[in-house]
């Protein structure tokens, strides 16, 4: 990538924003930015126009990914040109549009795709416990997609398949190891409940086209799934209820009907609590007075009370849990990408 131009030395220039003019540079030479981000990030670290306009945003929302999606919401809600043909001059001209989505959102560029590791582990929480319908809990995954996984498909290697192969959301993973994805349905799903500080309904237009913004334009397959899930869960009609997660766990267990087990999922979510509020979260769920059962997806030793099976932290994949009513939590497995690729053990 051709060097940028020394911010320093270009008169007029504040130290904030040679600060930033490093941060996006930083961004476009990450790992795992698209090409297309990395072009516009490069391209606003060269513009000392542009870097004063994203000082109108708050200084903790200053961020390039954050706002190359507030760009990127402009664009998508024909308020401005596609965000491939001018960044720069719409972050310019409509500094204060900019800022103005950046102070209120936050961004969200993981939301689809879990379906290929929740869906065997939400079916063997049914299955141990012996239940004929369930309410699924989602907590901390704002727009609630965890909360199709009885209506999506899932495609395993060796031509293995779980789920509805009708379905408009197809999913695929490859598994690992001697151990098959064991092929329990989902029962009956009563109750659709999603818990998050800051929920997006779907069926908001605006909470959709937000949650697209914050993929690249180029990541053209992430978006096509993403799309897919939005328009599923739309039709679902679940139950939003924003606060701190694990406040308002006890709530979202009361919607669940009696006759009926809450099942709460958590994917990647408990990183974004603290320890102590990680364990509060456990303590909740096993004080309840009703049978709960608790899948857990989460880095290693995220997730308290589920084993971590000797891996060390941040090594790379995630622990696979179940935690069911009078015991501790089991291990199901391990998975990687976001679940894309697994290693079943549970059972």
């Amino acid at each position: 990538m051709e060097s940028p131009p020394q911010m320093a030395r270009v008169a007029g220039v504040s130290g904030t924003s040679r600060s930033l003019a490093a941060q996006y540079r930083r961004f476009a030479d990450a790992e795992g930015t698209s090409p297309l981000q990395a072009r516009l990030a490069l391209a606003i670290s060269r513009s000392a126009d542009a870097l004063h306009a994203v000082e109108a945003a708050p200084p903790q929302r200053r961020g390039p990914a954050l706002v190359l999606a507030a760009l990127h919401d402009l664009a998508l809600a024909e308020r401005a040109p596609a965000l491939e043909d001018a960044a720069v001059d719409t972050l310019v001209h409509r500094a204060d549009e900019v800022a103005a989505i950046a102070a209120r959102r936050r961004h969200r560029p993981d939301e689809a795709g879990r379906h290929a590791v929740l869906h065997p582990a939400v079916a063997e929480a049914a299955h141990r416990t012996g239940a004929d319908a369930i309410g699924l809990i989602d907590l901390g995954r704002p727009a609630g997609l965890n909360l199709a996984v009885d209506r999506v498909g899932v495609r395993y290697d060796a031509g293995a398949t779980r789920g509805d192969p009708a379905s408009p959301v197809q999913r695929a993973a490859t598994v690992v190891g001697g151990r098959p994805v064991p092929a329990h349905p989902v029962p009956d799903v009563v109750a659709r409940i999603a818990v998050d500080r800051e929920p997006l309904d779907v069926a908001d237009t605006e909470n959709a086209r937000w949650l697209r913004a914050c993929l690249p334009p180029d990541a053209t397959d992430q978006r096509r799934d993403l799309d897919t899930e939005i328009a599923l869960v739309a039709t679902l009609g679940p139950r939003y209820l924003g606060g701190d997660p694990v406040d308002r766990l006890t709530e979202a267990l009361a919607h669940v009907p009696d006759d009926a087990l809450p099942v709460v999922t958590t994917t990647w979510a408990l990183s974004r609590l603290s320890a102590a509020r990680r364990q509060r979260f456990a303590d909740v769920i096993g004080a309840t007075d009703r049978p709960v059962a608790w899948v857990s997806v989460e880095g290693v030793g995220v997730a308290p009370g589920v084993p971590t099976l000797g891996d060390r932290p941040a090594s790379g994949h995630s622990i696979i849990g179940l935690a069911l009513p009078g015991g501790p939590p089991d291990v199901l497995g391990r998975c990687w990408s976001r679940g894309r690729l697994l290693s079943w053990f549970g059972g």
